[in-house]
């Protein structure tokens, strides 16, 4: 069985409209052999890019009203998060979903991903509010195939070293024996998008594997299992930034969930990119 090493390398916070190709190179230079895989989170790219929405500005309809204020305090507060095995805080926070702000993000959610990624209690479809300030969230990365070919011919170019860049996004993806699935949408070759809310649910009850979800490999030929690896052992260094969830975000700067500045959230480690190598015998 293969064993890797793994570096978390930290950066400053990556803001919107950021040169995120001078900060992986700068953040890398001295660090890389050739061979090595580079983990690059899709949120950092999805801010730094720019693909993110202010839900301050989102007016919400009936049915995000409902999946906000039924949805989410009833069936997941008391039904799929016990069934799930979610822990005690966790429940807590959703029988107390804000009414408000959270319709807005579900609007969002159906409007970019669906109804049955809105239905889910977190990340819904990829989108995520964690690690960005206010009321903003960060949108799934469209052609992140492109990214990855672009962020590893850049470390080429500019670095000299040959190596195999992964784009990741925390969002789990399960495994069944040699099948892979995930709720999240459009993960890379050999993974299944299942459901949204459907597949993780499922996941969960059956009690099986879970590692974060590669979205696109650039640099040779990588096995979905194998992809998998790596993104697991990266997701076990890099930590969670100013945190996990916009609740405890908001918890770690003693704030709203929504009164988070960027100044707050750029104070705070950051490691976007992880250096995972084959461990030699």
């Amino acid at each position: 069985m293969t064993k890797y090493l793994a570096l978390a390398v930290k950066t400053s916070y990556w803001k919107p409209h950021e040169n995120y190709l001078y900060k992986i190179t700068e953040a890398l230079s001295g660090k890389l052999l050739d061979g090595d895989f580079v983990v690059v989170s899709e949120k950092a790219l999805s801010i730094a890019t720019g693909c993110i929405v202010d839900e301050a500005l989102v007016e919400p309809s009936r049915n995000a009203k409902f999946i906000a204020g039924v949805w989410m305090r009833v069936v997941w507060g008391y039904g799929l998060g016990v069934l799930c095995g979610f822990g005690g805080r966790l429940l807590r926070r959703l029988r107390e979903y804000p009414s408000e702000s959270g319709s807005r993000h579900k609007q969002v959610a159906l409007e970019h991903a669906g109804l049955l990624a809105a239905l889910m209690f977190g990340s819904e479809g990829g989108i995520d509010g964690s690690n960005l300030a206010y009321s903003y969230v960060s949108l799934p990365l469209g052609g992140v195939e492109g990214f990855a070919q672009k962020i590893r011919r850049c470390i080429r170019e500019e670095l000299g070293r040959d190596v195999c860049v992964v784009i990741a996004d925390t969002d789990k993806t399960f495994r069944f024996c040699n099948f892979y699935f995930t709720p999240r949408p459009k993960p890379m070759r050999g993974i299944h998008s299942l459901g949204g809310v459907v597949g993780y649910v499922l996941g969960r009850v059956l009690g099986l594997k879970r590692s974060s979800t590669p979205l696109a490999v650039a640099g040779g030929f990588v096995l979905a299992g194998d992809a998998l690896t790596v993104t697991n052992v990266a997701d076990r260094v890099r930590g969670v930034g100013s945190g996990a969830t916009v609740w405890d975000m908001a918890s770690r700067f003693g704030v709203a969930v929504d009164g988070v500045s960027w100044e707050m959230i750029a104070s705070v480690s950051h490691k976007p990119l992880v250096i995972v190598r084959r461990k030699s015998c």
